[in-house]
């Protein structure tokens, strides 16, 4: 992810999430934050998801993904943690942990279909009060 790449992130980003990051967050992620690992992933030209992945020594944290939502189902979930979870192996982390919604069943069938394993439960942790269901695949 480059600098040029801002104005799609943040209108994917709108596009998968009620409760989506701000413009100011994700340009901080992607020029401020040292932990930070910024990934786009493109086809034919036209950026069709991103992710942050946080690389904090032995820890890797997926912090967003996102895909458009007209180009879902062509596996580009599957190519996104596959690039992730290649990162995080690289850096030599031990673990890679995620939050999600336990009512989001589509990211959580993808997230097990890549070994991530329930690990605890936070309550009340998005802004609308669903609970947070923790995952994490050791490496």
């Amino acid at each position: 992810m480059i600098a040029e790449d801002l104005d799609r992130v943040c209108e994917l980003e709108n596009a998968c999430f009620t409760s989506a990051w701000s413009r100011e967050s994700i340009e901080f992620e992607l020029t401020q934050n040292a932990f930070c690992r910024p990934f786009v992933l493109e086809e034919d030209g036209r950026i069709e998801g991103f992710a942050f992945l946080w690389v904090m020594f032995e820890q890797a944290q997926l912090a967003d993904i996102g895909i458009d939502p007209d180009a879902r189902r062509k596996g580009y979930g599957h190519q996104m943690m596959d690039a992730l979870i290649a990162q995080a192996r690289e850096e030599e982390c031990e673990i890679l942990t995620l939050e999600v919604r336990p009512s989001n069943t589509a990211a959580k069938t993808l997230y097990e279909r890549h070994g991530f394993t329930p690990l605890r439960r936070v309550k009340s942790y998005y802004s609308d009060g669903e609970d947070a269901e923790v995952m994490g695949l050791g490496l």
